[in-house]
């Protein structure tokens, strides 16, 4: 008698960490089922580390070099072709693990984008943009890299990107401090990148910007129906991007400022 066996493609789950001891337990409780947990540690100073020894033996030190490269540099550290990147604050649900535990069995797509849920000051965020938020974490680990734009990152695929049903719970900030704070590194992040790119900023993308993604966020995205935290969530992000283009211009402008400077230090040399 013949048996159609199934056999599930082995998994390799990713996580980069950086003083996530409040995170990291319920993180990997979530994935423990996975054949393989890499975890890279920037260099934590509270109990991280010795929270994820519980769960792997495969962890690794690696100072920050920004998250794209941290997140690559951990994909070059697993052992399986098929990966799981999922960040500390974030949790896999019952109903996502068994959803990719069935399509490993038999994978039609080389990348698969999941739903990810965003609990936001005590509340689910069903709308603002914010859900369905769907991001590519599954993915052959030939057929994909992680690529983007810092902070903000996302898997580039050569290949074909199926879609999962079953979300990831993302636990993204404790309060407003931590939101705004988060705001300020990454816009400093984003502003510095998109210098380096040579893009610049106008007074029309400091004015306009911000309101568009205020009107895109709470009226098209439909943020209102989420109550107060969807009015913070559609003012905090036209806060987030007057910021990125404010630190670009004042980029622009001190970059300026020592180019003239150079010059006329110059001038005075050869006259």
């Amino acid at each position: 008698m013949l048996y159609n066996l199934k056999i599930m493609e082995k998994l390799s789950v990713t996580i980069i960490t950086f003083n996530e001891e409040k995170n990291i337990l319920d993180a990997l409780e979530s994935v423990k089922w996975a054949d393989e947990i890499v975890v890279i540690d920037s260099g934590s100073s509270d109990k991280t580390v010795d929270i994820c020894k519980e769960y792997t033996e495969k962890i690794f030190y690696n100072p920050w070099p920004g998250h794209i490269a941290q997140k690559n540099f951990a994909v070059d550290k697993t052992t399986y072709s098929w990966i799981l990147s999922i960040d500390a604050d974030e949790r896999v649900t019952p109903e996502l693990a068994r959803k990719m535990k069935e399509t490993l069995e038999c994978p039609k797509a080389d990348a698969y984008a999941i739903q990810r849920h965003v609990f936001f000051l005590g509340k689910w965020i069903n709308h603002s943009g914010w859900y369905p938020d769907y991001k590519v974490r599954l993915f052959r680990k030939d057929k994909a890299r992680w690529g983007g734009i810092n902070p903000h990152d996302t898997v580039i695929v050569n290949g074909k990107v199926g879609y999962l049903k079953g979300d990831l719970h993302h636990y993204s900030y404790s309060d407003i401090s931590h939101h705004v704070n988060t705001i300020n590194n990454f816009t400093t992040i984003s502003a510095k990148e998109y210098f380096q790119l040579r893009k610049r900023a106008s007074l029309r993308n400091i004015v306009f910007r911000p309101a568009g993604t205020f009107f895109k966020k709470y009226l098209l995205k439909q943020g209102f129906r989420d109550g107060v935290p969807g009015f913070i969530i559609a003012v905090s992000s036209a806060y987030y991007v007057f910021l990125k283009y404010a630190k670009l211009w004042e980029l622009t402008r001190e970059n300026n400022q020592k180019s003239s400077e150079k010059a006329q230090k110059n001038c005075k040399y050869f006259t």
